[in-house]
């Protein structure tokens, strides 16, 4: 099966991978996991993947980073946002590999105590237009400047364009958290957590640029080269999972 990078959306669920041995070009499989409140059961979906992918969606409840309400914030659902924080703590401290896009950025960012901002109007200096209206959702916007000595810049590169639909992004980073590129503007486009083996969070969309971009298949390619590792580390017969929210 050939894994097909594309913007689906699942308001109530996350989708997980595991790696296959047949031939297939991304090496992986993916899982949906459903929303669920238990406990042990959020263990269970821990335990059987071997790395996680958090994508887009709505916006994140204010007061679960210490904020009120901003103009500017948009939709929001809460009985989500607790699902995928819990699930995001238990996945960083088991180390497994975490690749993290725009809304996922967030909750990685959210789950270890950092904030956002509601809406980038709230940001004092100008900011680009982060909410680009083209054609193809493949299209790039804007340039990135990625730090030298992050991880990312392994991967992609110290320079690369981008899509951009977003109107958040990361405010204050929370423990452990790096900041690994900014936009032109001085948005926060990229994070990612120190000391972990491969804890990533970017702002656009990857997925949307993964047929015409050989960064973004670069980026994949070595968040599922990480998730094998961890599948043979953990005993599994090369299966790796991702976790995607829309």
């Amino acid at each position: 099966m050939r894994i097909q990078w594309e913007s689906a959306v699942c308001t109530k669920c996350l989708y997980s991978i595991r790696p296959l041995r047949q031939r297939n070009p991304s090496h992986g499989l993916p899982l949906l996991l459903p929303l669920v409140r238990s406990e042990d059961l959020l263990n269970q979906y821990v335990s059987l993947c071997d790395g996680f992918l958090f994508c887009g969606g709505e916006d994140i409840t204010p007061l679960l980073f210490g904020e009120e309400p901003q103009n500017g914030n948009g939709k929001t659902d809460i009985t989500v946002d607790l699902f995928q924080i819990r699930l995001m703590k238990r996945v960083l401290a088991s180390r497994k590999p975490v690749l993290a896009i725009c809304r996922g950025m967030q909750i990685l960012n959210v789950s270890c105590g950092g904030t956002i901002w509601q809406d980038l109007s709230l940001i004092p200096q100008p900011t680009l237009n982060h909410t680009q209206q083209s054609a193809s959702r493949g299209d790039v916007s804007h340039r990135i400047k990625i730090e030298r000595c992050s991880k990312l810049k392994q991967f992609v590169g110290s320079c690369i364009y981008v899509n951009s639909f977003h109107h958040q992004s990361v405010k204050t980073p929370g423990r452990n958290v790096c900041v690994s590129a900014r936009s032109p503007d001085g948005v926060i486009e990229a994070i990612e957590l120190s000391g972990h083996p491969f804890a990533l969070g970017v702002q656009w969309h990857p997925e949307c640029m993964y047929r015409t971009s050989p960064e973004m298949r670069s980026l994949f390619h070595e968040f599922i080269a990480h998730s094998l590792i961890n599948s043979k580390d953990s005993g599994h017969t090369i299966s790796w999972n991702i976790i995607y929210k829309g």
